[in-house]
Formats: C-alpha cells, sequence, structure tokens
C-alpha cells in the first residue's frame, strides 16, 4: 500500500537519475587508485547493482530484490577489506556525485545521509590500531 506521495526515487527523476549517479560515482573511483584496487576489474556488473538497489533502496522498482534477493550490504562486502581511508574515499567520491548529478534538497541531504551511515556500516578492518598499546 502506497502513500499516494511521491517517493525520492521519483523526485529525482527516476532511473535516468540513478544511472547517472552510478556513472559518475564509477568514473570517480576508476580515477582513485587506492579505490579502484578494491574493485573488480570488470566494473559493469556492480555498477548495474548498485543502481539497481539505489533504486529500490529510495523507493524505486524492486527489481535488485527480485533478482539477487535481500541486499545483505555487509555480507557482500565483507569479503573486501574496507577501513577508514577507504571508507572515506568512498563516501567523498559518492557525494560528489550527488552533487554533480545535481540532486535537489531535500533529497540531496536525504541521500547524504543514506550514504554516511551505509558507508560507516561497511567498514570491516581496522588499519588505525595502536602498535605501542597491542
Amino acid at each position: 500500500m502506497t502513500s499516494g506521495e511521491p517517493t525520492l526515487y521519483e523526485l529525482v527523476g527516476g532511473e535516468p537519475t540513478f544511472k547517472q549517479l552510478v556513472d559518475v560515482f564509477y568514473a570517480l573511483v576508476e580515477a582513485d587508485a587506492v579505490l579502484r584496487s578494491l574493485f573488480p576489474a570488470d566494473l559493469d556488473p556492480g555498477k548495474r547493482w548498485q543502481q539497481l538497489f539505489l533504486m529500490q533502496y529510495f523507493g524505486g522498482p524492486a527489481e535488485y530484490q527480485s533478482e539477487r534477493g535481500h541486499p545483505r550490504l555487509r555480507m557482500r562486502h565483507n569479503p573486501f577489506p574496507i577501513g577508514h581511508e577507504a571508507r572515506d574515499r568512498w563516501l567523498s567520491h559518492m557525494l560528489a556525485a550527488v552533487d554533480q548529478v545535481g540532486i535537489a534538497e531535500p533529497m540531496r541531504s536525504t541521500m547524504r545521509e543514506y550514504f554516511e551511515f551505509a558507508s560507516r556500516a561497511m567498514i570491516n578492518v581496522d588499519i588505525s590500531l595502536n602498535r605501542d598499546n597491542p
């Protein structure tokens, strides 16, 4: 049952906007030596999954879930060592993509808050260990 209110997905322009967001984000990742090394050689499958996930998360069609099931973001990202630096770089590129695509307020703030929260949840290694205090 829907409330009749437009979803964030609809308010930002639907699928074309999310495709552009993912394309801009991945172009930034490709130019980032630290992050690029964490991604597979072929970026196309990841781009597709990210676009479908974001569209679904923000109120669009549930194509991601129908094809892949529950997102399980932490589980899907666990094989990759994600420390604070990688998280910060990922977030910086995603927020830059949101700005470059021109997402307007208040949707911009909603998306930024989600990306900040979700990126913190993906950290799975602590690379800031103090050598003096094992």
